[in-house]
């Protein structure tokens, strides 16, 4: 199995509880998880050496987010301690035509005022094989921008194959903000992966696709994944193709593209939806597991999509199944029966 290093925020997740508003709720469930966090509680989980490197208050808080890690097996020794708080953002999960709601409070968060040298980047990629980061990960401020573009420089220089997560928040940038940073750091990776609205706001690709109305026939996508490839360079192009039906009802698959060839997953309907965040980390961690490890790129494609199709299904951040469970899903168990 393959040594993977991410990188990026973890938080502090207060959910409420069933499908109930913020405003009527008196209590919360806690969680915690983050992009990179999450893709790395799953590639630890399907048998993979996985590192998540991020800067951590050195409080009970943070001590308890690292042991929410910990738990699974991934390796925290490299998370810097220290700086003011930890970041968190509230979770109201809707419900058929209510969407779900997401209020962050992560402003001064120890990982936004991390500074270079907090990483010894040459240390981290030492025997790696894969560093995984997400746009959410440099658009926390302007330090965390550098340091995204020095861990780049020092996975390429150590071999490391590259993937990103596009991962566009409007609540942290602008698309102007986001095509001025993530449009350089590109040059450094080699396996690309978003949705329609990624491509758009942070590298300037929108696909011949109606979108709004649930209309995502992959043969709209395929103009811009070649475009992305030829000015990018990009060894994979992968795009996950969601209908939204409404808050509990999804349709599911994805493509990916080599440069040469096309493919296309199957399809699968998600309903009902128990908890979709965390859906494209766990998708992400899919990919990321199966090319690391040298599957065909249309094996890896149809482990992520059952993958984050399974994720789904289970709240909270991470996707709590194993590699077996996926394998299942994937060779066409999904009618739900009980394992006795």
């Amino acid at each position: 199995m393959a040594k993977i290093v991410t990188m990026g925020e973890l938080m502090l997740r207060l959910s409420t509880p069933g499908n109930s508003r913020f405003v009527q709720s008196d209590s919360f469930y806690v969680n915690y998880g983050g992009g990179e966090a999450n893709v790395a509680v799953s590639l630890q989980n399907y048998g993979n050496e996985a590192f998540f490197v991020s800067k951590i208050p050195a409080n009970e808080l943070g001590q308890a987010a690292i042991n929410s890690l910990r738990r699974f097996g991934v390796n925290t020794g490299f998370v810097a301690r220290g700086g003011s708080r930890l970041g968190i953002y509230y979770l109201e999960t809707g419900s058929s035509l209510r969407p779900s709601k997401v209020i962050y409070d992560r402003a001064h968060s120890s990982i936004s005022e991390a500074m270079p040298e907090d990483f010894d980047f040459d240390s981290i990629f030492r025997d790696a094989d894969w560093f995984h980061w997400s746009g959410i990960t440099p658009a926390l401020s302007k330090n965390m921008s550098e340091c995204v573009r020095l861990a780049c420089i020092a996975a390429k220089k150590a071999g490391v194959t590259i993937s990103c997560d596009l991962n566009y928040r409007h609540k942290l940038w602008s698309a102007k903000e986001a095509q001025e940073v993530m449009c350089p750091l590109m040059e450094y990776v080699d396996v690309c992966i978003g949705n329609e609205e990624d491509a758009e706001k942070c590298l300037g690709f929108r696909p011949e696709a109606d979108i709004e109305h649930g209309k995502t026939d992959a043969d709209g996508y395929k103009s811009i994944f070649q475009g992305m490839v030829k000015k990018f360079s990009f060894k994979y192009v992968v795009g996950t193709l969601r209908e939204s039906f409404s808050a509990s009802h999804n349709g599911w698959k994805a493509l990916i593209y080599d440069g040469k060839e096309f493919c296309e997953s199957r399809r699968y309907e998600i309903n009902p939806i128990v908890d979709r965040v965390g859906g494209g980390d766990s998708f992400s961690a899919g990919i990321i597991h199966g090319l690391a490890n040298g599957k065909p790129m249309d094996w890896a494609l149809e482990f992520a999509v059952a993958a984050s199709a399974l994720k789904h299904t289970i709240p909270g951040d991470v996707n709590m199944v194993s590699l077996q469970e996926v394998e299942s899903l994937m060779n066409g168990n999904g009618n739900g029966r009980v394992e006795r």
